[in-house]
């Protein structure tokens, strides 16, 4: 099976301008809302104009030897997550951005805040908005997290869809904590402006609290989940009627009722009267 791009909004299907550091950055500084929902302060934003404020970040920060910008994201199940687990609410509040990763969270702050011009911001479609805008401008990522082979497949199948993009390095999930500042010092060396993490929550969560101030050569970092495996093509993304109807959960349970049918059935309810409740 051949890779391929998901939808994208009308103006993703040209090439961007040419944009410097200084127009990005500018960018950067004016982006979204931000609003409470659920105990978690979250990013408004539609994906085109998250995608160009996560480059503008990354070029902003090249060669500042700072922390990165640092964006995560949210749905119902971390909602309930940083609801019931102060110590997982504090890490996720060490994040510049919290992302909706869940139509469920858009619908609610469309009607308790009257957000209009809001999108759900999924991370495996971002992924392939931010790879548009950076291979026109010369970014580059670096890919950290799943299984060795979905890692691997990961940065072959985008290097297939994007030819003109920097992957400038990877690293599967799998390592003992004696491996890790050999790995945050590989990162810093190389260099990337956006280092996508997917290692599942909260654990990706916990890597970016201990080493968030030691990748200084790195412009953004981006908590990226079950990414790699769609990616990968291991794991296949629900038709697109499913995900406008916020059912891409049902069919992700479809696809792994044992592990992931407990799961929701545990905290689709929950999330939503904690996010009503705001």
């Amino acid at each position: 099976m051949s890779p391929q791009r998901p939808r994208h909004t009308q103006s993703d299907q040209k090439k961007h301008g040419p944009w410097d550091a200084r127009q990005l950055a500018q960018l950067a500084q004016s982006y979204h809302v931000v609003e409470v929902l659920g105990g978690l302060p979250i990013t408004w934003t539609d994906r085109k104009t998250a995608a160009e404020t996560l480059i503008a970040q990354a070029l902003a920060n090249r060669g500042a030897a700072k922390a990165p910008f640092y964006s995560t994201s949210a749905n119902g199940q971390v909602v309930v997550m940083c609801n019931e687990d102060n110590a997982v609410r504090q890490e996720f509040l060490e994040a510049d951005q919290i992302l909706a990763d869940g139509m469920p969270m858009v619908w609610i702050a469309r009607i308790k805040h009257g957000l209009q011009n809001i999108e759900r911001v999924a991370t495996t479609d971002l992924y392939h908005d931010v790879a548009l805008v950076a291979q026109d401008i010369g970014a580059s990522f670096y890919l950290l997290g799943a299984d060795e082979k979905s890692n691997a497949a990961a940065v072959s199948n985008t290097q297939k869809l994007y030819p003109d993009l920097n992957v400038v390095g990877r690293r599967n999930g799998y390592f003992g904590a004696n491996e890790e500042d050999a790995i945050v010092s590989e990162i810093n060396d190389l260099a990337p402006d956006i280092l996508w993490i997917g290692m599942g929550v909260p654990r990706e969560q916990q890597f970016v609290s201990r080493n968030l101030k030691k990748l200084t050569n790195v412009g953004v970092i981006k908590t990226s989940g079950g990414l790699f495996d769609f990616l990968s093509l291991k794991n296949p993304r629900a038709p697109e009627w499913m995900q406008i109807l916020g059912l891409e959960w049902l069919y992700r349970t479809m696809q792994e009722p044992r592990r992931l049918g407990p799961r929701y059935l545990q905290t689709n309810h929950k999330a939503f009267f904690i996010m009503l409740r705001d």
